[in-house]
C-alpha cells in the first residue's frame, strides 16, 4: 500500500485554485475585514485601470463613488454575525482615468486555515447594464410627463368644449322660443342639428378622456359569468326582436381582475354588435366561451354574422369614428372605446373575421 503525500496534494490544490483565482474572467478579491485588499486577480486591475501595486498601496475608499460609500454596513453586519452567508450589492467605483464604473459586487465570508475570517469579493462590471436602465428610465419619465400634460390637456379641452356646446344649446333653445313660427326654417333645422352633433362628439371625446390604465391595487376580481348572465338579461328585448341565440358557456370559475363598469361595457358592446351586424338571411347565434391561457382568461364571443373584410378593414377596426357596415345607427365610437377598456385593465382583443360567415372576438383579461 503507497502512502500518500498529502502536503504535494494540498500543494497541488492549491496551485490549482491560484489559477482559478489569477485566470478566471470575473475580477476576484480577498479582502480583510477592515475592508483592505488582501489579494486581487488580474481581472480587478484591469477592471479598475491599477496595477496591483497601487490597488494595495491606496484606500479602497478613495475610489469609491462617494454616495455609495455605506452600501455595503447593513448586510455586512448580517454576514459578520451570522444571519446570512452571502450578499451582494451594486455599487459605482471611479476607473484610473477617472470614468465611473457600475459593479456588482459578491460578498461572501470564507475561513483559511489559521481561522481567521476573511472577505471574497467578486466584482461583475455592469455599467452599460446600468446606462441602459438609466436611459429606459428617462425615457419613461418623459413619457410619463407627456401622458400627464395630455390628460391635462384632454380635460381642459374637454370641459371647454361642454361648456361651448352646452352654450350653442341653450342659444338654440332660445332662439326656437323667440321665433317660434320659424322653428322648420331650414337653416334654424340646421344650426338645431350642428349644435346636437358637437354634443354628441363632445360626449365621445369626454367617455375617451376618461380611459386611463387602471392601477392594479384597484383591480377587482369579478366573475366573467355573471358579467356576461347580466349582459345578456340587459339586452333580451334585442336579441328577441333579432331572433338571436345566445349560448352562455362561459366557465362558472373564471374570475378576471377588471372594474365593474369597464367589465359591463366591454362584455356589453360586444354582445350588442354582434347582433346589430347579424345576417338577414339566418338566424343569428352567438356562442360565448371562455379558456385559460397563461396569466390571462379569453373570453371569446363568436357570431354567425355579415363578418369584417379584414384585409381591407383589419387595421383600422379599432380606430375612433371608423365603421364598416351601412348600419345607420353606427358611429365608430363603440369598439375604440371598449378597446381602450380592455387594454387600461392590462389586457388585449384579437379578431378573426370572414365576410358572409361571421366573426370571433378573443378578449384577453387578466386571471384573478
Amino acid at each position: 500500500m503507497k502512502a500518500v503525500d498529502s502536503s504535494r496534494n494540498f500543494s497541488n490544490a492549491h496551485d490549482v485554485l491560484d489559477r482559478v483565482f489569477n485566470n478566471t474572467y470575473n475580477g476576484i478579491a480577498i479582502v480583510n475585514l477592515d475592508g483592505n485588499w488582501l489579494k486581487v486577480n488580474q481581472s480587478v486591475c484591469d477592471l479598475l485601470g491599477y496595477t496591483r501595486w497601487e490597488l494595495f498601496n491606496m484606500d479602497i475608499h478613495n475610489i469609491i463613488y462617494a454616495e455609495d460609500l455605506g452600501v455595503h454596513e447593513e448586510k455586512y453586519d448580517k454576514l459578520i454575525t451570522g444571519k446570512i452567508d452571502k450578499y451582494r450589492v451594486k455599487q459605482r467605483y471611479f476607473h484610473k482615468d477617472g470614468s465611473i464604473l457600475w459593479v456588482l459586487i459578491y460578498v461572501s465570508l470564507v475561513y483559511f486555515k489559521e481561522g481567521k475570517p476573511y472577505m471574497i469579493w467578486q466584482f461583475n462590471d455592469v455599467t452599460n447594464r446600468q446606462k441602459n436602465q438609466d436611459k429606459l428610465k428617462a425615457m419613461l419619465n418623459v413619457v410619463q410627463e407627456q401622458n400627464e400634460r395630455l390628460t391635462a390637456f384632454a380635460n381642459i379641452v374637454t370641459h371647454n368644449l361642454r361648456s361651448h356646446a352646452g352654450n350653442l344649446s341653450s342659444i338654440t333653445e332660445f332662439l326656437e322660443e323667440d321665433f317660434s313660427n320659424h322653428k322648420d326654417n331650414e337653416h334654424l333645422v340646421m344650426l338645431k342639428k350642428a349644435v346636437d352633433n358637437l354634443e354628441e362628439t363632445v360626449s365621445h371625446l369626454t367617455e375617451v378622456a376618461k380611459i386611463r390604465e387602471i392601477e392594479p391595487s384597484k383591480l377587482e376580481s369579478l366573475n366573467l359569468y355573471d358579467y356576461v348572465e347580466k349582459a345578456m338579461y340587459n339586452i333580451i328585448a334585442m336579441a328577441q326582436n333579432a331572433n338571436a341565440i345566445i349560448y352562455n358557456e362561459i366557465d362558472e370559475g373564471h374570475f378576471v381582475k377588471g372594474v365593474p363598469a369597464y367589465l359591463d361595457s366591454i362584455v356589453l358592446n360586444f354582445l350588442t354588435n354582434a347582433i346589430k351586424y347579424r345576417a338577414e338571411e339566418r338566424t343569428p347565434i352567438i356562442e360565448l366561451t371562455s379558456i385559460v391561457e397563461e396569466d390571462f382568461i379569453v373570453f371569446k364571443i363568436k357570431d354567425n354574422g355579415l363578418g369584417i373584410d379584414m384585409e381591407k378593414y383589419g387595421d383600422k377596426l379599432f380606430q375612433m369614428y371608423k365603421t364598416f357596415h351601412y348600419n345607420e345607427d353606427a358611429i365608430g365610437i363603440g369598439l375604440f372605446i371598449t378597446k381602450n377598456h380592455i387594454e387600461s385593465l392590462g389586457g388585449k382583443v384579437e379578431v378573426n373575421s370572414e365576410v358572409g360567415v361571421g366573426t370571433e372576438f378573443s378578449i384577453y383579461l387578466k386571471r384573478a
